[in-house]
């Protein structure tokens, strides 16, 4: 229940061709406290609520529990969030035995595409698409419980 995975901001919108699925996400957070991140999801007809623990230093890893729950649960749930709800749209691409998952954020975080790469180990190797470019993890500002607070529309860039 250890969760590790990288994020990367993305250079062009390549990752839509080459992207095997995608659908919609909206969240909210009932506790963003970085000690303990409860997280609920609506993913088309589907809820899951979502338990993180601190992350590690280095931002790699961290404790992950979730579980499904039903559509009508995960909406009730997103009333009782933190101000803050997150919508985006999720697309899945294939890159050798990995899967990039690439959030196009909208609202309050239009215009913020961030991938993540879930690893099975701190020095999993994966092949890097073109289009992935910088990498943030461990960068708190990018995780979606601070976006929630602080949207990327409210950036100095």
């Amino acid at each position: 229940m250890i969760e590790i995975e990288r994020k990367y901001l993305i250079t062009s919108s390549k990752f839509k061709e080459e992207a095997v699925k995608h659908y919609a996400i909206k969240q909210g957070f009932l506790n963003s406290d970085p000690l303990r991140t409860v997280r609920v999801r609506l993913v088309n007809d589907k809820g899951i609520i979502t338990v993180k623990g601190l992350s590690s230093d280095d931002g790699l890893a961290r404790f992950e529990w979730e579980k499904e729950i039903s559509a009508v649960e995960a909406e009730s749930l997103i009333q009782l969030c933190e101000e803050g709800i997150i919508d985006k749209v999720r697309y899945e691409v294939k890159v050798g035995s990995h899967i990039i998952e690439v959030d196009e954020f909208f609202g309050d975080n239009e215009g913020l595409i961030i991938a993540e790469i879930e690893l099975n180990s701190v020095d999993d190797k994966f092949e890097k698409p073109i289009w992935l470019g910088k990498e943030v993890t461990g960068d708190i500002k990018y995780y979606n419980s601070q976006l929630s607070k602080n949207p990327y529309k409210a950036w100095k860039l």
